[in-house]
C-alpha cells in the first residue's frame, strides 16, 4: 500500500533539524577590549598657594593738613621725606588780613568792656536802668566770643606737625592762594607703625578673616621678611578696578621702612591642613563649582564617576574640597570615552 503524502512529515522533517541546530553550542558574546587611559595621582597643595596679593608700605596714620582760611602760603618748613616731630612747624600763611581781623576784634572786646562798666556805675547813681546795664552786659560777652573766635583763627595761620612722623607729600608752593581747607601737606604718623595696603579679587577676599597672618617681602629689602596681621577689609569693590582692599600691621624692625616700596604679600589661608589638587584635564561638566572625575581603582582597573566640588585654580591644577582623596587615580586622557564601570588599560608612563 503506498503511504499517502501531506504536511505532517515536512513538519517531522522540520522538527528534526531544529532539534539538531539546538544541540549545537551559541556563540559567546563578544567582550569589549579595555580602554587605553592615562591617570594622575591625587596630589596635595597648601591653601596659601596662589593666595597673594602686590601692595605698597605707608605710616599707620595720614592726615591731610591743610589751613582753615583761604589765603596765601607764605612758607612751608619741611620738605615731603623729611622727618618731624609733634608740634613742629610745618607750613605758615601770610596772616595780615587775620592779625587786622584780630585787633580789630580785641578793640571792640575793650570797648565793650569800658561801656559795661561804665553802665554799672551810673546804675550806682540811679542815672541808668537796670535794662541798659544788662544790653551792655550782653554786648560784652558778645565782643569777648568773637575775639575768641579771631584769637583761634590767628592760631591757624600755621600749620603744626599733629604727631611725630614722615612728610608724605607736598601740595602747594610758596606763594600759593589756596581755598579754606585746601590740603597743603601729607603726614604719615611713624608712632603708630607701618602698613601695607593692598587689594584682591573677590574669590580671594571671601577667604580673608581679620587677624589672619601674613609675611611680607619688599622688593627694597630681598634680605628681611616681615611678619603682618590683617587688621582691615574692604565692605566694597574699588569702582575703578573691581578689587578689595586690604590692610595689615606690619611687625618687627621697621627702621628702614619708608612710605611707598613695593610689598609682596602671602597670606596664610583660612586652614592650615594640605589640600588635594588634581590636573585640570581631570575635569568632566566642569561648572559652577562642581565637576565630575574618573576614578581607577588600583585592582581591577574599573573607573568610576565620581562628582567632586572645585575650589581655587592653581595654575594647571584646581583644588578639591569634596570628592576625591590624596593617593587616588583620576582619568587626564581618555576619559571622553568611557561609561561609569568600563574597564581600562592604564598606559605606561601615565
Amino acid at each position: 500500500m503506498k503511504p499517502r503524502s501531506g504536511p505532517l512529515p515536512a513538519l517531522l522533517a522540520a522538527a528534526t533539524l531544529l532539534a539538531a541546530g539546538c544541540g549545537r553550542d551559541a556563540p559567546a558574546p563578544v567582550t569589549p577590549a579595555p580602554a587605553p587611559v592615562r591617570v594622575a595621582t591625587v596630589a596635595t597643595a597648601l591653601p596659601a598657594d596662589g593666595l597673594r596679593a602686590i601692595g605698597y608700605v605707608a605710616p599707620a596714620f595720614e592726615v591731610r593738613l591743610a589751613f582753615k582760611h583761604s589765603g596765601i602760603v607764605r612758607a612751608l618748613h619741611a620738605a615731603p621725606g623729611e622727618r618731624v616731630r609733634r608740634g613742629q612747624l610745618l607750613a605758615s600763611q601770610a596772616d595780615d588780613e587775620l592779625a587786622a581781623a584780630l585787633a580789630q576784634a580785641r578793640a571792640r572786646a575793650d570797648q565793650a568792656a569800658r561801656d559795661h562798666e561804665r553802665g554799672q556805675s551810673l546804675l550806682a547813681d540811679e542815672v541808668a536802668t537796670r535794662e541798659q546795664v544788662e544790653n551792655l552786659a550782653t554786648a560784652l560777652a558778645v565782643a569777648e566770643a568773637a575775639l575768641r573766635a579771631a584769637e583761634f583763627n590767628a592760631r591757624h595761620a600755621s600749620i603744626e606737625a599733629p604727631a611725630d612722623g614722615l612728610v608724605l607729600q607736598q601740595l602747594a608752593e610758596p606763594g600759593e592762594l589756596v581755598a579754606a581747607g585746601q590740603p597743603v601737606l601729607i603726614v604719615g604718623s611713624t608712632a603708630a607703625g607701618w602698613i601695607v595696603r593692598a587689594a584682591l579679587p573677590d574669590r580671594d577676599v571671601v577667604r580673608v578673616a581679620i587677624g589672619m597672618a601674613a609675611t611680607v617681602a619688599l622688593d627694597a629689602l630681598p634680605d628681611q621678611e616681615f611678619s603682618a596681621t590683617v587688621t582691615e577689609i574692604a565692605a566694597a569693590a574699588d569702582p575703578a578696578t573691581g578689587t578689595y582692599a586690604i590692610e595689615l600691621a606690619l611687625a618687627g624692625d621697621t627702621a628702614r621702612l619708608v612710605q611707598g616700596l613695593v610689598a609682596r604679600v602671602t597670606l596664610a589661608g583660612p586652614q592650615s591642613e594640605p589640600v588635594p589638587v588634581v590636573p585640570v584635564t581631570a575635569l568632566l561638566e566642569a561648572g559652577g563649582g562642581v565637576a565630575t572625575v574618573f576614578v581607577v581603582s588600583a585592582g581591577d582597573a574599573i573607573a568610576r564617576r565620581v562628582p567632586i566640588r572645585l575650589g581655587r585654580l592653581l595654575g594647571e591644577q584646581v583644588e578639591v574640597r569634596d570628592g576625591l582623596r590624596p593617593g587616588e587615580r583620576v582619568v587626564t586622557e581618555g576619559a571622553a570615552w568611557l561609561n561609569d564601570g568600563a574597564r581600562v588599560r592604564v598606559l605606561d608612563g601615565s
